[in-house]
């Protein structure tokens, strides 16, 4: 797994920045004014790709949010890559939200598939098996076992993820990042209380999805 401490801006995003700031201020002096499309093009590229500190809750059973966004699904269905019963609440990040991706649970990671696919509208239901994805499934020290998907959208083209089998994640630890709008489905147990409904707002780290059975 590869480390790097908060840097505020999303590693992930330098070249972008980068490149978008120098555009402007190239054009500055080269049509004065009409650069200034390009300086808020530039504005939006680093608040896209800003990266905060989280705070991580202390409450032992909790389940993070892995990503910032809005509440889309919660629903009880079939975790696809553990193949049982389980329930789903999925996260949708708009293209103004941050999009770095944090695990949910502390524990052992047990696989991790890509899957080549579409790029629907992310807030779509059948995003969830039709897009592009790449899910990661998490056994706790208790032997309880969580899924959580990073998902294309509609303008997300590149999915990150550093988590490989054997590795171990903390809660609240940055595994991924997703490019442009997306979303992350999270798969629970059954025993799993929910704690958020259709249209909550969530924040990385900071919200719990949901609490397990202790």
């Amino acid at each position: 797994m590869n480390h790097y401490p908060h840097p505020i801006l999303a590693r992930e995003g330098w070249p972008y920045i980068v490149c978008s700031v120098a555009l402007a201020i190239v054009l500055s002096y080269a049509i004065g004014a009409w650069s200034l499309p390009f300086w808020l093009l530039a504005l939006f590229v680093v608040q896209f790709f800003r990266d905060p500190a989280r705070t991580i809750p202390t409450q032992k059973n909790a389940v993070l949010s892995p990503a910032d966004g809005r509440i889309v699904v919660v629903e009880r269905t079939e975790d696809p890559q553990l193949k049982q019963p389980a329930i789903k609440v999925s996260v949708f990040m708009n293209v103004f939200n941050v999009h770095s991706n944090r695990s949910p649970v502390d524990g052992t990671v047990t696989q991790v598939n890509y899957h080549a696919g579409s790029f629907l509208n992310a807030s779509m239901a059948k995003a969830s098996t039709e897009n592009e994805r790449n899910a990661v499934s998490v056994r706790m020290d208790n032997g309880t076992e969580v899924t959580f998907i990073q998902i294309a959208g509609l303008v997300a083209r590149r999915i990150l993820c550093y988590a490989k089998p054997g590795d171990r994640l903390a809660r609240g630890q940055r595994y991924g990042f997703i490019r442009f709008g997306s979303r992350v489905d999270v798969y629970l147990p059954l025993s799993a209380t929910v704690k958020v409904a259709i249209g909550d707002k969530v924040s990385a780290t900071h919200t719990i999805l949901a609490e397990l059975a202790e």
